[in-house]
Formats: C-alpha cells, structure tokens, sequence
C-alpha cells in the first residue's frame, strides 16, 4: 500500500524529485483554456444567460483528466468574462496577465501567512507592499498596513482597532459616524462588532453625495450629550453610487479636534492617491488613523487583493496580538497573523507585488487616468436633455431618465438592463433612497471610445 502511494505520489501532488512533467501538462492545458475563453468573451458576451447549468459532484472514485478539463470548459463557458467590453456594471476589471500569474506562484507556494515561519519570503514581501503603500499616501515611519480578503475585511479590521484605541471594547454606547452614502459592508460590520443598528450613526450628504460637514458636527454634538461614545468617524472616497468623494480635509480636522479615529474607506478611490492626477478631494488623506485600498477593484490585480493602511502599526499590534503559543517568533519580524482577523492567510501579495512592478508608475497611472477618460467622454455625449447624471472625480457614473418617478424606477431599470444585456452590455442597477439607477463603471481597460458611443445608441433608442 506505501509502496503504491509513492508511486502514484505525481498523480496527486508535486514532486520533490524529477520534473513534474503531470503537473506542467496540466498547468499547459489548463492555460489553453482560461485564453481561449478571454478570447471567446465577443462570442459569449460578458454574462451568460443561460441560468440553468448544473455541476457535478465528487462521486466515489476520482474523476478522468478529460472529465475534469470538460468541466473546466463548463465552467468557464457559465462564468462572467471581466475582458468583454461590455462589462461594464461593476468595479471589477480584467486580470492583468502578470497577477494572474501571480495567483498561480501563491497557489504553488501554498505559503501561510500566519507565521513568520511558514511564510518568511511573503512574510517580508507583504510588509514591504503595506510600507510603500503608506508612505505613498503620506504616512510617516511608523505606518504599515495588512492584506485581508476583500474591502469589508479592511474596513472591519479598521473599526475594531478604532473601538479597540478607544478604550471602549464592547461598550453598548460606543458609535460609529459614516455618511448615508457609505458602502454597505458598514452595516455588517457594526453587526459583527456586536453593536445595534442604532449605533451606526449616518451623517447627511449635499447633492453630490458628500458628506455634510455641519451635520456632522451637530451628530457630534449631540452623541456627547447623549452619552454616545464615537470610537471611528469613516470618510467615503469613492461612493458606490457615484464615486463621491467626502470633505476629507475637513472631517480630518474635526477628528483632530475631537479626538476621533478617522478611517477612510478607499476601496474604490484610495489607489488614485499613488499618482498625479488631478483628482478633487484626494488631499490631506494621511491625516486619517487608517485607510482601506483596494487594487483590485481598477488596477486589475486578481481577486482578492485589499489593505489595510495604518498611520501606527502599534495599534494592529495591541488590538490582534495573542502571543501565537503554538508558533515560533522571529525577533523585530510580525507574525502576519498576529495583525487582523484572518490568520491563515494565503501569499496573495505576490499578486498585487508582480502586478505593480510589471505597471511601474507610468502603468498605473495609465490605467487610472484611462478610466476617468472614459467616465468625461460618457457624461461629455450622453444626452442631458433626457437624463439626470449622478457622478463624481471618479470613473463611476448613475443616471435615470428625467423625470421618472421612484415607483417606475425599478420596472425600467430592469428593463433597460435585460435589453442591453442582449447587446452584449452589462450594466448594474443600484437602489439608493427608494429608487433605482442605472450605473456604469468605467474601469474596463478594453472598452473604447466605440464601444461607449454603441452604448449611448441604444440607451437613446431605448428611451
């Protein structure tokens, strides 16, 4: 029976010795069909419309290499397709090439980043990614951040170091000030947290989606007469809706006065900050305690790819440390683990690492300056006598037909998505306040001026 394992040790694992050649046969077909679907996205569109495929499951004996590459193909033929220049409702670009092979290193690797010990070159890696990052946007030598598996994760590992600054712990009476524009996840976070629905406070924003400075200063006002203690105030830099970005150097002050953590969620604008462009609002952003970034929602770093940015490593350190007893420390040296919610952790930093060497500067600026030319060449030829545009300094724009009425909102919307659907564009429909809206996200680095006059067409006819 051992003797059968070794044997048949290639079949299921790499091997220590030889050259693998099952596992490079397989690395090359599998490659073969993960291009020929990017180059099959005009034919297939960018969401398919066929909702009643079904997988197989494990039976008992293992499946065929054919079995299994057909439903890889399967799989792939059901899948929303990021190339296709249609895609065009959501903040998720296509894969650069070189972070997709960076996925495929961290899967090979198969490094954990809880320990030092299990993961000593990522280890390193990751906490040199943050530390450039941070000193980008301004932090000084005693900032550094942690990669976790999404926006959500940052914004909730930015919240409980908050509470945690604060002294409150699990104070029934400790708040947390976002304006009503927030992101979502805002609102799963202060469930995980333990915390009421009351203690989400949102602040109100002016008509274009910021948040309202004298509210919230009235809020503030009132928490402490109320005996609310605020642990964090969020600024949004890059609304969901319409890319709005809040009074940052404002908040900040007020938060400097008061004494309050302020968080900023950047998942959507805070990777504009690494470069020169032009953007209203991006200043004094490294007056915030911390800042959630998400490269993978523009710069097309493969999922998942967010960090967390902190003006203090220190307070990561306080708020996540348990000691590890069951890993070895290296002294001066963080076990990643030891500094957010997640502790195993696979090495996804390779992804985000390859990709930003691969763009260099001029690359990422590239690529963020072509979205925000997408977002202007839009709003520029979009017709202003039929529809209400709702955009900011970022490369998302929502717009409704003018006039229409909140009731008539969802019918039409849902209308207008299954239409352009069939002409190969996939737009999303946010509900925002009662209505519906048509959104686009200009983050696509394969739709052009044509695809986006094709776009404007049939929105015209459809009206």
């Amino acid at each position: 029976m051992t003797e059968d394992l070794i044997n048949n040790n290639d079949i299921y694992f790499p091997s220590h010795i030889g050259t693998n050649d099952e596992l490079i046969s397989l690395l090359n077909r599998a490659t073969l069909s993960l291009c020929h679907w990017f180059s099959d996205a005009e034919k297939y569109g960018p969401l398919p419309l066929d909702e009643d495929f079904k997988f197989n499951m494990p039976g008992e004996n293992g499946n065929s290499k054919e079995d299994l590459f057909s439903d890889i193909d399967y799989l792939l033929r059901n899948s929303f397709n990021p190339v296709h220049p249609g895609s065009l409702a959501h903040l998720d670009p296509p894969p650069l090439n070189f972070s997709i092979l960076g996925d495929l290193i961290a899967a090979g690797l198969n490094n954990n980043l809880l320990a030092y010990d299990l993961s000593p070159s990522i280890t390193l890696l990751e906490e040199s990614i943050c530390k450039w990052f941070a000193m980008k946007i301004g932090f000084n030598n005693s900032a550094g951040g942690i990669a976790a598996s999404g926006g959500t994760l940052s914004n909730l590992n930015a919240l409980i170091a908050a509470r945690n600054n604060a002294g409150l712990g699990s104070d029934p009476n400790s708040v947390l000030l976002v304006s009503e524009d927030a992101h979502s996840s805002f609102i799963k976070c202060t469930r995980i947290m333990g915390l009421h629905e009351n203690n989400l406070i949102r602040i109100k924003t002016d008509n274009k989606g910021c948040m309202h400075i004298q509210n919230l200063r009235k809020i503030i006002d009132k928490c402490s007469v109320d005996n609310k203690k605020i642990f964090a105030v969020v600024a949004t830099l890059g609304s969901t809706l319409r890319g709005a970005i809040d009074p940052i150097n404002e908040i900040s002050k007020i938060c400097s006065e008061r004494n309050i953590w302020l968080h900023i969620d950047g998942s959507i604008g805070g990777i504009f900050a690494l470069t020169s462009i032009p953007i209203e609002g991006l200043k004094n952003i490294n007056q915030a305690n911390s800042i959630t970034i998400n490269p993978q929602k523009i710069l097309g770093i493969t999922k998942t790819s967010s960090l967390l940015l902190v003006s203090k490593m220190n307070t990561l350190e306080n708020t996540f440390s348990t000691g590890l007893p069951y890993i070895s420390s290296k002294k001066n040296i963080s076990n990643r683990g030891e500094l957010g919610i997640q502790g195993s952790r696979p090495a996804e930093i390779i992804k985000l690492w390859l990709g930003l060497r691969f763009l260099g500067m001029k690359g990422i600026e590239d690529i963020l300056k072509s979205s925000i030319d997408r977002k202007d060449f839009f709003i520029e030829n979009i017709s202003k006598n039929n529809f209400e545009i709702y955009s900011g300094p970022l490369h998302i724009v929502s717009f409704l037909p003018k006039g229409i009425m909140p009731k008539d909102s969802d019918s039409w919307t849902q209308n207008i998505i299954n239409k352009l659907m069939k002409n190969n564009f996939m737009l999303s429909r946010p509900k925002f306040k009662g209505k519906y809206f048509l959104r686009v996200v200009m983050g696509n680095y394969n739709t052009k001026e044509s695809h986006i006059e094709e776009l404007l067409k049939l929105l015209d006819a459809y009206l």
